[in-house]
């Protein structure tokens, strides 16, 4: 699987990138046949959170033995800087481990939220404290939502993160504004060296009314033509890779799908946008 530089982190990370947020209903069992499938598969970046139910305990068994082969990354969607700290320090408990290579403020999707983590006794202050102590070498922000480029844009101007992490797909490209923020995100991070790490890389549209047929929040695409296109689509842009999709049953899928990707240029992009057209993204 190809291997891109994270920003600078430096860490040649795998094009796919796994969200352990598949863990967060599964049985210790199921999680250790799916670790298996991650290392088969040469994955060497891990995404995880406290807030992914008992995903760090699933992970956490797997830690004292490989650690090394995995660059960790973890959050937390503690806003202050007390909570956060205490936050940090349970996730190296369950996941058995004494360092992150990685810890992301989570979830920040509005300028208010912004304002919070980064302001006086926000959680950024904890992180900052962290990777003084040695406890994470880096530090990144996440989040999700129609203005998710447009708060990091304002992030990257308050802080010098090392890494973002926010949605892309050909869908939620339909909307202008975002496609616009999106792009001179990558941009912005391209020009500071800022890791990139893509999410909802499959997402169709929100459930609303229909009864979920998989383990997402969102609808996604599930055949393996269209979850092709949707990772040739993302891997195109200047992006370190993508966090695997939460169902266990598309996971295989999308995990050969970047083994396989092919760069599609910007007219193939535009393409695929305008094949979305009528299509609600999942943010509106």
């Amino acid at each position: 699987m190809e291997k891109r530089r994270f920003g600078r982190t430096g860490h040649e990370s795998t094009v796919a990138i796994f969200g352990a947020a598949a863990f967060g209903g599964l049985k210790q069992e199921k999680a250790d046949a799916v670790m298996e499938m991650v290392i088969s598969h040469g994955i060497n970046h891990i995404d995880v959170a406290p807030s992914y139910g008992d995903a760090e305990l699933r992970l956490g068994p797997w830690m004292p033995r490989e650690r090394n082969r995995f660059f960790l990354g973890c959050k937390t969607t503690e806003r202050t800087r007390t909570g956060a700290a205490a936050e940090l320090r349970r996730s190296l408990e369950r996941l058995q481990t004494d360092r992150f290579d990685l810890h992301q403020l989570h979830g920040v999707t509005t300028m208010d939220e912004l304002d919070k983590v980064t302001g006086s006794g926000g959680a950024l202050e904890a992180l900052i404290e962290a990777r003084d102590e040695g406890l994470t070498k880096f530090i990144g922000i996440t989040g999700h939502g129609v203005d998710a480029p447009e708060v990091f844009l304002e992030a990257l101007r308050r802080f010098d993160f090392d890494t973002v992490l926010f949605p892309i797909n050909f869908v939620q490209f339909t909307n202008p504004k975002y496609r616009k923020n999106a792009e001179e995100l990558l941009r912005q991070c391209r020009a500071k060296d800022v890791g990139t790490m893509i999410i909802k890389s499959i997402t169709k549209s929100p459930w609303g009314e229909r009864k979920p047929t998989h383990h997402t929040w969102y609808e996604p695409f599930s055949d393996p033509e269209t979850i092709q296109e949707c990772v040739n689509f993302v891997l195109s842009h200047d992006v370190t890779g993508i966090c695997t999709t939460s169902d266990i049953n598309l996971l295989r899928i999308v995990l050969d799908a970047c083994e396989k990707f092919t760069p599609c240029n910007e007219g193939d992009r535009d393409a695929l946008v305008e094949k979305a057209a009528g299509i609600e993204p999942l943010f509106a």
